[in-house]
Formats: C-alpha cells, sequence, structure tokens
C-alpha cells in the first residue's frame, strides 16, 4: 500500500524521525518535478539528475533539522535552484577568467592613457554597428546577451552552421578593422 501524508506537516515529522516510506512518497512525488525544473538551468539530464540526486540526498542527512513550519515543495525547489548555482561555480574557473581580464586592462592601461579603455570600448561598438545586419545580431546575441550557439540557432530558425559562419565573419570584420588586439578589445567589450 502507498503511504499517502496528507500535509506537509505530517510528512516532514515522518522524515525527521527516519521513517523510510516518507523518504519515499517525497522522492515519488517531487523527484521527476524537480528534475524537470534543474533541466531548464542545466539543459543537461545527467546533470539534473546528479542536482536533484544531491538534494534529496542532504535533505535525507539532514532530516533532523527540518522545521515543521516549511513549506515541503518550495524548499525542495529552492534547494535544486542552490544546488545548481553551487555546481555551477564549482566548474566554472573563475581566477583565470578574472587574471586574464586584469592583464588585459593593465596591457592596455600601460601602454596608453587612462582613458583609452573607454575610447576602446567606444570603437569596438562602432565597429560592431558597421558589421552586416544579420552577422551584427547573431554575433549581439552571442557576445552581449550569452546565448549559446545553439539557442541562437533555435531563437533565429536558423541552422548551428549559419550561426557560426556569422559570428567567424564578426571576428573577421573586427580582427581587419582593430588590428592585432581585436581579441583583447572584444574581451574587455563583453567582460
Amino acid at each position: 500500500m502507498k503511504e499517502v501524508y496528507s500535509d506537509n506537516t505530517q510528512l516532514i515529522q515522518s522524515l525527521k524521525s527516519g521513517e523510510p516510506k516518507a523518504y519515499t512518497y517525497l522522492v515519488n512525488t517531487y523527484h521527476h518535478k524537480l528534475c524537470v525544473y534543474a533541466y531548464s538551468f542545466t539543459h543537461n539530464h545527467d546533470l539534473s539528475e546528479d542536482i536533484v540526486q544531491n538534494v534529496f540526498m542532504r535533505i535525507w542527512n539532514k532530516r533532523k533539522n527540518l522545521k515543521d513550519d516549511f513549506v515541503l515543495s518550495n524548499f525542495l525547489y529552492k534547494s535544486v535552484y542552490n544546488e545548481f548555482i553551487d555546481q555551477y561555480r564549482s566548474q566554472k574557473s573563475l581566477y583565470p577568467l578574472e587574471k586574464k581580464y586584469i592583464d588585459a586592462l593593465n596591457s592596455i592601461m600601460e601602454n596608453e592613457d587612462e582613458h583609452s579603455l573607454e575610447r576602446v570600448i567606444k570603437i569596438v561598438k562602432q565597429e560592431i554597428q558597421k558589421l552586416p545586419p544579420k552577422c551584427k545580431e547573431v554575433f549581439l546575441l552571442s557576445k552581449e546577451e550569452g546565448l549559446t550557439n545553439i539557442e541562437i540557432a533555435e531563437y533565429k530558425n536558423i541552422s548551428i552552421k549559419s550561426v557560426e559562419a556569422h559570428i567567424t565573419k564578426a571576428f573577421s570584420i573586427l580582427r581587419d578593422s582593430l588590428g592585432e588586439k581585436a581579441g583583447l578589445y572584444l574581451f574587455l567589450t563583453f567582460r
């Protein structure tokens, strides 16, 4: 017989007392919903499963700390979101990016006057405005909005190859107009 918990408080009290049926009910009730929610962030089924599994394990391991007045569904969704943020931070190597940014900034400041960063960014933005319309739109979706090539392809209803071609063309045009430091300038503009 499947256990049914009539209210949130009863489920939390059963979890706190270590009843396996309560945990099974929790997993059966929320697992799929939480995986779908996690997938909306990760776009990766395996990672979504891992996130949800970590949340359930943490709840079981810390079940004695659950408060009776928790709205369990809200707590679960918030926990999935927090776990996603933790996973994202642990996978993203921020220090090399920050170091690259600082090095780039120092390079420009050493070689030019104090207003050169604003001037460089202004020049880069002017050059971007000169790009062919479709090329400019795809490039800005990638660099300003941070969309992936797949997301851009779906949004614009074009092939991924077309997206890649537009971005490559944009980089080529910008490299020609901005010179050898084009990559550095683009990095500083879209940091």
